[in-house]
Parts: C-alpha cells; sequence; structure tokens
C-alpha cells in the first residue's frame, strides 16, 4: 500500500535531511517515492499504476507519496523542479531519481533491476 508522507515522516521514514547531509537511508526495504501533486495530470495517470505496484511488491519495497503542493520544502530539498518525479531508493547505496509518467513496463524494470537486483540474481 501507498504511504502519503509529511516532511515530517519523511524525514523518520527515508532520509533526516535537516540533520544529515550525506545520504543515510532510514528504512530496511528499498523504497519509491512518487513526488506529485493533485493538479498534474501525468501525475493522475501513473498514480493508479505506483499503486497497484504497491500492492505487487508488498513486503518487498515501500512506495511513498509525496504532494508537493503540501510539502514544498521537502520538494525545494530534493531539487523537484518537475511532476511526477520518482525517487528510487535501494536499501543499501544512493538513490536515482526519475523524471516523468514512467510506463509500468519501465517502473517494473526500475524496480527490479535497481532495488531488488540481489533477489533476482538469486532467482535468476
Amino acid at each position: 500500500m501507498t504511504e502519503h508522507l509529511t516532511a515530517e515522516t519523511f524525514k523518520q521514514k527515508v532520509f533526516d535531511y535537516s540533520a544529515n547531509r550525506e545520504w543515510k537511508y532510514q528504512g530496511t526495504l528499498p523504497a519509491m517515492v512518487d513526488f506529485w501533486a493533485p493538479w498534474c495530470g501525468p501525475c493522475r495517470m501513473v498514480g493508479p499504476v505506483i499503486d497497484e505496484l504497491s500492492e505487487d511488491y508488498a513486503g518487498k519495497v515501500n512506495f511513498y507519496k509525496v504532494n508537493t503542493d503540501d510539502e514544498q520544502e521537502l520538494a525545494a530539498v530534493f531539487g523537484i523542479r518537475s511532476i511526477p518525479s520518482l525517487l528510487f531508493i535501494p536499501a543499501q547505496g544512493e538513490p536515482k531519481m526519475a523524471m516523468g509518467a514512467l510506463p509500468r513496463q519501465e517502473l517494473k524494470r526500475v524496480i527490479e533491476q535497481e532495488l531488488l537486483p540481489s533477489q533476482n540474481a538469486v532467482t535468476a
């Protein structure tokens, strides 16, 4: 299930940007963060796809949404200039940002290759 985050819950679950300069992921499972806004047409198209993927990958990947209208400081911290912007966070390592409404197959590819590569190596 996709969880909506505020700046405060983002700091607890993803990254405390006010306490750390270097990236330090707070979670244990890989995660994907969707930076969106209610007025954004492409965001409304990709939103339901992300909700479906959150069910497909339940227990393997955490899915979060950040409303950039409500959380302008958080959007500024990550330099969000266009939405949707998607932040892919592996359990270890650096996060990667993608911009635009990626199709379902591309989102699945990124999740499988960037967020769950060790699981794929075992099952391949």
